[in-house]
């Protein structure tokens, strides 16, 4: 049976280096996104050169009933789920005293409840199947805090609360679940930092430069594989030594 790996915002930066190698690890992919873009189409086509199926579905994340047809739609296609990546995230920015309850709220929405949302109907197929992982795409903000991300740090720290509970509620089932914590990774994210953040942020990197996307897919990779079967309820860092 082949495998099948969903990923949600699977379009961009490390979603789409994530469905890439995936597919071209020999998995069916299932990406889900808020919307349809040129960017989704691309990476659509881009997984397909690997031989491998690819299921694009549209869905928010935030809203559980979406969530529930889009693991309806893969099922009906597939029968099954081996990987859920979650990846899907926004930041809205802003120091705690002048961020609205509305920012704060939009970003726990996506982050948090939409991975709880999608591990939930995950872990039923998985569950039935005594097989699966999840994977938990957090930050080391959600570690270590930074200023100006109050609810994003919330939102990825609660990722790792998330992580750490469902691999013991369901170990027992043969599914683990890990949470992957990157740092400064090349993307449009930190295309947009300003000069002096980039060298203030490089200052505190042991390897002096930023990561790339495909290297947390290639950790990803490498967390859903057999190779990593007995790690679970844990929290990798890729961060160059961020904190050290």
């Amino acid at each position: 049976m082949e495998k099948v790996a969903l990923i949600t915002g699977g379009c961009k930066g490390i979603g789409r280096a994530m469905a890439l190698t995936f597919a071209k690890a020999g998995y069916n992919l299932v990406l889900l996104s808020r919307k349809d873009s040129s960017a989704c189409q691309e990476t659509v086509e881009e997984a397909k050169a690997f031989g491998k199926d690819v299921l694009f579905l549209e869905a928010d994340v935030s809203r559980e009933e979406e969530v529930k047809e889009a693991f309806q739609h893969m099922l009906e296609k597939y029968g099954h789920i081996d990987v859920l990546i979650n990846n899907a995230g926004i930041v809205k920015d802003g120091l705690a005293l002048r961020m609205s309850s509305e920012d704060f709220q939009d970003v726990l929405n996506i982050n948090l409840l939409g991975s709880f949302y999608c591990a939930k109907e995950a872990l039923r197929s998985m569950s039935r199947n005594r097989s699966g992982v999840i994977l938990n795409i957090s930050s080391v903000v959600g570690i270590y805090g930074n200023p100006g991300q109050s609810n994003y740090a919330a939102s990825k720290a609660g990722m790792i609360g998330l992580t750490k509970t469902l691999a013991k509620e369901f170990g027992s089932r043969n599914i683990r679940v890990n949470a992957i914590a990157p740092g400064f990774i090349e993307s449009d994210m930190t295309e947009s930092l300003s000069d002096a953040v980039k060298e203030e942020a490089m200052k505190k990197l042991s390897i002096k430069r930023f990561g790339t996307a495909e290297e947390v897919a290639e950790l990803a990779l490498f967390l859903a594989s057999e190779k990593a079967e007995y790690i679970t309820g844990q929290v990798l860092s890729i961060d160059g030594g961020i904190a050290l």
